[in-house]
C-alpha cells in the first residue's frame, strides 16, 4: 500500500522540475529563446512583404495585359461580324457587367444585337412542367418546321424561342415573321413567363449568343453542387436549337468547372464536335473571343475556347459580312 510519504516525494519532485524549468528559462535559456522566436518572426514578415510584393507585380502584369488586350480588341475583331444581327440569350441571372461587355465586343465586330433575351425560372422548375406542357400546345402550330415527334417538352420550347428569334418573312429578310412575334409572347407573357425581353424584337437574327449562368464559387472542401438535371438539359436544349436554326451559335460560359455547361458539352461527345464554347465570360480574354468564335462558327469551323485541358486559346479571325436573303425564312 502506498504511503503518505510517497504522495509527498512526488508533490516535491514535481514542484522541484518546475522550478527549475522557471529558473532555466528566466536565465540561461531566456536569450537563446528569445532570440530564435525573435528571428522566425522576423523571417515569416520578410517572406510575407516578398510574397506581397510579388503578388503586386503579378497584379500590376495582368492589369497590364488586360489593358492592352481591351485597346487592341478594336482591331482584332473589327469586320468579323459586320452587318450580321445577333440575338443574345441569357440562361438565368448573368452578371450585368458581363452581358454588356459582351455586347461591346459584338457591336465592335460590327454586329447588331437584335434581341435580350432571359429565361426565367419557370423555363426549367420542377414546379412548372404541366404549365409548359400545356404551353407547348399553342406553340406547336406556329413552328416551322415542327419540331421531331420524339422531341420532348424542353426541346420544342427551345425550338419556338428559336424560331421566334430568327425567322424572317419570305422575300424579306429584315423583317421578323408573324408567327414569330406569336412565339415569343406567348413565352414571354401571362402570369408565369417564361422569358423576359428587354425590347420588342422586331428584326430576325442571323446567330445567337448563349450566356450560361455562372457556377456558384466553392471552397475545396464544399463541392460545387450539381445543377438540377431539368435545368442543364433544358439549357443544353436551347444551344442545341440556337445551332439547328440559325446560321452559327456559340455557348458562352465561365471557367470549366464542375457543373459548369461547358463542361457537361465537353463530356458529351454528341456536343462536343457540335456546339462551339467560350470560357471565361467574366474576363476580357474570353470576351473579345467570343464574336471571333461566333464568326468561325458561322464560318463552319466548330471549337471550344478558352485556358484548360481540351481549350484552344482562341479561334483564326474569320470575317463573315452578311448577304441578301441569308436569314432564316419562313
Amino acid at each position: 500500500m502506498i504511503d503518505f510519504r510517497y504522495h509527498l516525494v512526488s508533490l516535491i519532485s514535481v514542484f522541484l522540475a518546475l522550478a527549475v524549468g522557471i529558473a532555466l528559462g528566466a536565465g540561461p535559456l531566456k536569450q537563446t529563446l528569445g532570440d530564435t522566436l525573435t528571428g522566425q518572426v522576423q523571417q515569416l514578415r520578410t517572406e510575407k512583404a516578398q510574397l506581397r510584393s510579388q503578388l503586386d507585380d503579378t497584379a500590376g502584369q495582368l492589369k497590364n495585359s488586360d489593358a492592352y488586350l481591351d485597346a487592341a480588341s478594336g482591331q482584332l475583331v473589327q469586320g468579323t461580324l459586320k452587318d450580321r444581327r445577333v440575338a443574345v440569350v441569357a440562361l438565368g441571372a448573368v452578371p450585368q457587367d458581363e452581358r454588356t461587355a459582351v455586347d461591346a465586343r459584338l457591336t465592335q465586330a460590327g454586329a447588331t444585337v437584335s434581341a435580350h433575351v432571359t429565361l426565367t425560372d419557370a423555363w426549367s422548375s420542377t414546379d412548372q412542367r404541366s404549365f409548359r406542357q400545356g404551353l407547348v400546345g399553342y406553340l406547336l402550330g406556329y413552328l416551322n418546321p415542327a419540331p421531331d415527334q420524339g422531341a420532348g417538352v424542353q426541346a420544342q420550347l427551345a425550338q419556338a424561342l428559336v424560331q421566334g428569334l430568327v425567322r424572317a418573312e419570305s422575300g424579306k429578310p429584315d423583317t421578323l415573321t408573324q408567327d414569330s412575334t406569336v412565339l415569343l409572347q406567348l413565352l414571354s407573357s401571362g402570369q408565369t413567363p417564361l422569358i423576359t425581353l428587354a425590347n420588342p424584337v422586331t428584326a430576325p437574327a442571323d446567330a445567337i449568343v448563349v450566356l450560361a449562368v455562372p457556377v456558384a464559387t466553392t471552397s475545396a472542401a464544399t463541392p460545387a453542387p450539381t445543377p438540377a438535371q431539368d435545368a442543364t438539359s433544358s439549357a443544353l436544349a436551347v444551344v442545341g436549337a440556337a445551332q439547328s436554326f440559325s446560321h452559327g451559335a456559340v455557348l458562352v460560359d465561365g471557367s470549366v468547372a464542375a457543373g459548369s455547361l461547358v463542361s457537361a458539352v465537353l463530356a458529351d461527345k454528341s456536343l462536343n464536335g457540335a456546339v462551339t464554347t467560350v470560357s471565361g465570360a467574366d474576363t476580357i480574354t474570353g470576351q473579345v473571343t467570343v464574336p471571333l468564335a461566333l464568326a468561325a462558327r458561322i464560318a463552319g469551323t466548330n471549337g471550344h475556347y478558352g485556358f484548360g485541358s481540351g481549350l484552344s486559346p482562341m479561334p483564326a479571325r474569320t470575317a463573315v459580312p452578311t448577304t441578301a436573303g441569308a436569314r432564316t425564312a419562313g
